[in-house]
């Protein structure tokens, strides 16, 4: 599995949203329970800030070369190590020779 080796610039940010079933009575009563095995998967959003365009270039083809589909070995700004995905990212010319890379993995449970 490939390993997403670049490091982002400083102000990363995480999401949680855990994986919960819910039933609500017509009482106003609800319960919840947890949903699955891995109910808290992580959500980064990053920027990859006053990078050249060679550096932006390898960012990009990397996450092509996956397309949302595979998933890559990546260790968060926190040091938590896993498998993620990333379903949407953008490239900007900042100046000639300059760009920034924004992007949002998403950590996946899967066997590959």
């Amino acid at each position: 599995m490939a390993t997403f080796t670049w490091t982002p610039s400083v102000g990363a940010s995480v999401a949680l949203r855990p994986k919960v079933r819910r039933v609500a009575f017509g009482d106003g009563y609800e319960q919840r329970l947890a949903f699955g095995l891995n109910t808290k998967p992580e959500v980064w959003t990053l920027e990859f800030r006053g990078r050249t365009s060679l550096d932006a270039a390898a960012i990009d083809s990397f996450l092509r070369a996956r397309g949302a589909v595979q998933a890559f070995d990546w260790v968060s700004p926190a040091g938590t190590s896993g498998k993620f995905t990333c379903e949407e990212w953008s490239r900007s010319l900042d100046e000639p020779n300059v760009e920034t890379v924004r992007a949002t993995f998403k950590q996946v449970f899967d066997l590959s």
